[in-house]
């Protein structure tokens, strides 16, 4: 959880504007806590990145409400009415018109394009939507903090994406997102990709799985919740690979095993463990 000046950083604003916008029933302003402070989830981090993309390409706050509010159809009318106003405007204007007439494309607010691209390719593999939205709410907030780096982590999570096994991973996971935690289909899956990102580790490298620079311990955090808000099996997932020698989400690393849950699983196998693809895509394991 944030707080507000945590929120405010993560989205390029300042505590001010995040104020302004609850005053002006933009962003919706969470309870406050034991403590007195107010908390705000990953959530709440991508509806400010949209609310500010649409402030910055010239949409009158009073109008940012209704577009986040409308239907697709309305959307699209409404965007194509700022596109023609934009038109009229001075060149310094441009690079706004540019903007906005993207917004009718959905996913590429606040996305590059070979991001959208990736989404695309996992669709259409069949991966489960809910998986595609943590991938994509995982890459707001990374290609807005690391932008030079979008292009080169793109291109290696698309080159593991072409193996078969490394797409069947998406597929297993999309199965068993409406799985109790103790179903053993999640403790055979977990097996298997700590078995299968274990030999990619020793045949060639950890480089090839991770980011060598690695992503910053609050940017991670902050992308583990949005997977955990919108997956919440991966949860039992992330419990269940810790157990085979991985810790984390986001960006995985080698540890101990940790002990079993009380409750009976699979046995465990001898120990795995390597971060997978934190660069080529947050959000989902390999």
């Amino acid at each position: 959880m944030l707080t507000i000046g945590e929120l405010a950083a993560h989205a390029g604003v300042t505590v001010r504007t995040v104020r302004h916008y609850h005053a002006k029933g933009l962003l919706r302003e969470p309870e406050r806590d034991h403590s007195g402070y107010r908390r705000y989830d990953g959530g709440a981090v991508v509806e400010l990145f949209r609310i500010r993309t649409l402030a910055e390409a010239g949409v009158p706050l009073a109008r940012v409400r209704e577009l986040l509010q409308a239907d697709d159809e309305k959307f699209a009318t409404a965007v194509a009415d700022i596109d023609r106003r934009l038109e009229a405007e001075i060149s310094q204007r441009q690079r706004h018109r540019e903007r906005i007439a993207r917004l009718a494309s959905g996913e590429s607010l606040a996305l590059p394009p070979e991001v959208v691209g990736f989404l695309d390719r996992l669709r259409g593999l069949g991966v489960d939507e809910r998986i595609v939205r943590a991938e994509r709410d995982g890459w707001i907030p990374l290609a807005a903090r690391s932008p030079g780096r979008v292009a080169e982590w793109v291109a290696r999570k698309r080159e593991q994406i072409a193996d078969p096994a490394f797409a069947g991973f998406y597929l297993d996971l999309s199965e068993a997102l409406d799985r109790s935690d103790d179903d053993p289909r999640l403790v055979e899956l977990a097996d298997r990709v700590a078995a299968y990102v274990t030999q990619l580790a020793d045949e060639q490298g950890e480089e090839y799985l991770g980011d060598p620079a690695g992503i910053e311990p609050a940017l991670a955090e902050l992308m583990d919740a949005l997977v955990f808000d919108t997956v919440p099996s991966a949860r039992r997932f992330i419990e269940l690979l810790k157990q085979r020698g991985w810790a984390g989400w986001t960006a995985l690393r080698r540890v101990d095993p940790a002990p079993a849950a009380s409750a009976p699983t699979a046995p465990r196998p001898p120990r795995p463990g390597t971060r997978p693809s934190s660069s080529g895509g947050p959000s989902c394991p390999p």
